[in-house]
């Protein structure tokens, strides 16, 4: 069966791509294993060298690249174009630290000389998801890479163009031949790769179920993974806070690329004594956002990536009002070609209620009233998820207490979430364990091997 590309602005099938043979993948994990031989020879210069030239290519065809991202899946064209300069600058970021972050550590001992040395470790296979479809593999391959590794993607079959673009990008950056290869296959045939001992180790991004499959697996074959999965992060706001800059901020978290990221805040948890006045503004705001063509440079929502993302955004907020919650603008999805969704702001959820503990991908806010830190804390933690937080406050003791009681990767303090080159990226509980970007990201794929000499 083809892997078929949709553009979800208009359900017109953009591409369909022949998956790889039982022989041409085995091709592949063979060339993988000869580029390792050679690329993890190669100089810490000569790769930054190339790393390089990849920014530079990303850079000089970010327009092509963010048109193919907005058709592929739908994200608005600036938000895509700011997608690809992103992974240029990471490209820069690990072309220019990745001396640093992988010099051997010196142990002082009774001998000679003793220090950890960090070393590549062979083909690690990335499994990446749509919403992202150039960062997310960037953010993975790159500091990999760097680190002396090969890579092989699985991409989502409806980015496929996206994937087949970035293995291009990668062959005519001057990495050593075969460094980076893209694997065109159905989900269903990542099970015998993650087997093959020419596979080193796994990182996936995508959801809890997903990732508790491959953990699984890894586990069973006894391979180092790296999980980012999914989360429901936290938006919470103090009474000491920039009310009108934390409700623009509110807005602009919840619906970063429409709505569909890991990182994106989903519940906002407000104190009492600003909460009416937030939910005023933030309603207002929400209700006004412009929907449609992600082409047009007015638009601030793009589709729905799929059909059935859709389908299921509809279920879980006709889920919620059932259960007693109050839907205080959209709630439906659009009618004509695409698969467009009304931003949604929803509001008094009982805690019973399916959506209280779920992940929502789409424009859709779920708004809480509480009376103090404590419940503010003990409000957000309650979610099997611990990806992110963002908190809003200007006394110096709540944060703190923010800092260090909130259960997540990432709490950002009078700003929105955001992935960054230079800091680690990841959470805990079911949002997944590792840590991608920073010196900790290039570090999840090596051996640290300690060296004793005397």
């Amino acid at each position: 069966m083809s892997l078929t590309s949709i553009n979800p602005a208009t359900g017109e099938v953009l591409g369909s791509y022949a998956q790889l043979t039982d022989g041409e993948l085995e091709a592949r994990l063979s060339r993988a294993t000869l580029a390792f031989k050679d690329h993890s020879r190669s100089s810490l210069t000569a790769r930054a060298e190339s790393m390089q030239r990849l920014a530079r290519g990303l850079a000089e065809e970010c327009r092509e690249h963010a048109r193919r991202i907005t058709r592929e899946m739908g994200k608005p064209l600036s938000a895509a174009e700011s997608e690809v300069q992103k992974c240029a600058s990471a490209c820069s970021h690990y072309a220019e630290n990745a001396a640093r972050y992988l010099a051997d550590v010196a142990i002082p001992t009774e001998a000679i000389a003793s220090y950890v040395r960090p070393l590549p470790l062979g083909a690690i296979l990335g499994i990446m998801p749509w919403n992202f479809p150039y960062w997310q593999v960037f953010r993975w391959a790159v500091p990999a890479v760097m680190a002396g590794n090969v890579t092989l993607l699985k991409h989502s079959s409806n980015v496929s163009g996206c994937a087949l673009a970035i293995e291009r990008l990668f062959a005519e950056s001057g990495f050593t031949e075969n460094t980076f290869q893209t694997l065109l296959i159905e989900s269903n045939r990542v099970a015998k790769i993650i087997a093959d001992k020419r596979v080193a180790a796994i990182s996936l991004t995508g959801s809890e179920a997903a990732g508790a499959a491959v953990a699984a697996l890894a586990g069973k074959h006894v391979k180092k993974c790296v999980l980012e999965l999914g989360g429901s992060d936290p938006f919470i706001v103090m009474p000491s806070a920039q009310l009108d800059r934390a409700t623009s901020m509110a807005v602009a978290a919840r619906i970063v690329n429409n709505g569909q990221s890991c990182i994106a805040a989903k519940r906002f948890i407000v104190h009492a004594d600003c909460y009416d006045a937030f939910l005023a503004a933030f309603v207002q705001h929400f209700a006004g956002l412009k929907v449609g063509d992600p082409f047009d440079p007015g638009v601030d929502i793009g589709p729905i990536s799929t059909d059935s993302g859709r389908a299921l955004l509809q279920q879980q907020v006709a889920s919620a009002y059932t259960a007693g919650a109050r839907i205080l603008c959209g709630g439906r999805c659009l009618e004509g070609p695409g698969y467009f969704f009304a931003p949604t702001v929803i509001a008094d959820i009982p805690k019973q209620a399916a959506i209280h503990h779920q992940e929502v991908f789409g424009p859709v806010a779920l708004v809480y009233r509480v009376k103090d830190v404590d419940e503010a804390i003990a409000f957000a933690n309650d979610t099997p998820y611990g990806l992110a937080s963002s908190v809003w406050t200007e006394e110096p003791a709540e944060q703190q207490r923010f800092i260090d009681e909130l259960q997540v990767g990432l709490t950002f303090i009078n700003a929105i979430v955001a992935s960054d080159p230079r800091l680690p990226f990841g959470g805990v509980k079911q949002s997944g364990y590792g840590r991608e970007l920073g010196p900790q990201g290039i570090l999840e794929f090596v051996n640290a091997k300690t060296v004793y000499i005397r």
